[in-house]
């Protein structure tokens, strides 16, 4: 495997792919010669001066390149027989994100999309549960860092919420509202938008880089189940509201609530224990499976164009209202 782009975040997948049994690290490439061979160096594998050299060496490759790039290089990477993971977005238009599900199905390659929430221990705590949400909550805020400025805070932070809750709702997006406001960088810095899905569902969400405070939450409302994700933590707690306290599986804490019809039924309290895993090595693993045929994609090219599809359509209409 090679790794395309290797600043902060790609070294990253560098240190992981170094270290992760059943994969070489062939080499590593970015436009900066001497920032590839620092790497290169610090993981022990080559500096590849191009990407003709990047298809030589690798059966796969990451791409975490700028967003504007993402097209152009996961193209070639796929056009050139290699399996291909790159970062979210997927690419800057929808358009480009079918180019390269086209390209991929094409050439019977994996594609996979880097929506790294589905990974975190958080997330995966909600595995076999009956998931019917009636109203999303989402708040993802962090402080000002100007890497990622060159796309809106939909693009850098929301839409790791928005993958996450089209997971959960398995029905049609209905329509959008959206504000947003560009207060430090040139694009918008704090946004919200409302979606709302054809079966009811209703999800606000809250995306801002220009916090004091780290925040990284969604909450799930549905019947009789509450749900509270802490992605910072990698934790939830699970409440639900039963009739039989001492069934299988009503963990954690019981307290009794009269509900005003002659029944006393219980609210249960489970907290998830850590997982202490690495989201991003649990993502990369993935998607090596994916490319030995041990596994389904978990995040595929069309979940990272529904994903794109939606940030695009609350960016149109953040600048909608603003006008």
């Amino acid at each position: 495997m090679a790794v395309i782009g290797v600043g902060r975040l790609g070294e990253a997948h560098a240190r992981v792919l170094s270290g992760m049994g059943g994969v070489r690290l062939s080499g590593v490439y970015d436009v900066r010669d001497e920032r590839a061979e620092e790497v290169a160096r610090r993981y022990g594998t080559t500096a590849l001066d191009s990407l003709s050299r990047v298809a030589e060496e690798a059966d796969a490759a990451t791409v975490v390149v700028p967003t504007t790039a993402h097209c152009e290089v996961a193209s070639f990477t796929l056009a050139q027989g290699l399996h291909t993971f790159v970062e979210k977005p997927i690419t800057a238009t929808v358009a480009e994100a079918d180019r390269l599900i086209d390209l991929s199905e094409s050439r019977s390659l994996v594609l996979q999309v880097g929506h790294i929430e589905r990974f975190n221990g958080a997330f995966r705590a909600l595995d076999g549960m009956d998931i019917t949400p009636g109203f999303i909550e989402a708040h993802r805020l962090a402080s000002f860092d100007p890497r990622g400025t060159d796309v809106s805070v939909v693009h850098d932070l929301m839409i790791h919420d928005i993958d996450l809750i089209l997971r959960l709702v398995r029905s049609d997006l209905a329509s959008v509202d959206a504000t947003g406001v560009a207060v430090i960088s040139d694009q918008v810095d704090i946004a919200n938008a409302r979606l709302r899905f054809a079966d009811g569902c209703v999800a606000n969400v809250t995306a801002s880089r220009i916090s004091l405070k780290k925040m990284r939450k969604l909450r799930i409302f549905q019947r009789d189940h509450y749900v509270s994700m802490d992605f910072l933590a990698g934790e939830s707690e699970i409440y639900r509201l039963i009739d039989d306290p001492g069934r299988a599986g009503a963990r954690g804490l019981k307290i009794p609530i009269n509900t005003g019809d002659g029944r006393v039924r219980h609210i249960t309290r489970q907290k998830t224990s850590k997982d202490r895993s690495e989201p991003l090595e649990s993502e990369l693993a993935s998607f090596v499976a994916a490319v030995r045929g041990d596994a389904p994609t978990p995040v595929t090219g069309f979940d990272g164009r529904e994903a794109l599809r939606v940030s695009l359509a609350v960016i149109e209409q953040i600048e909608t209202n603003s006008r």
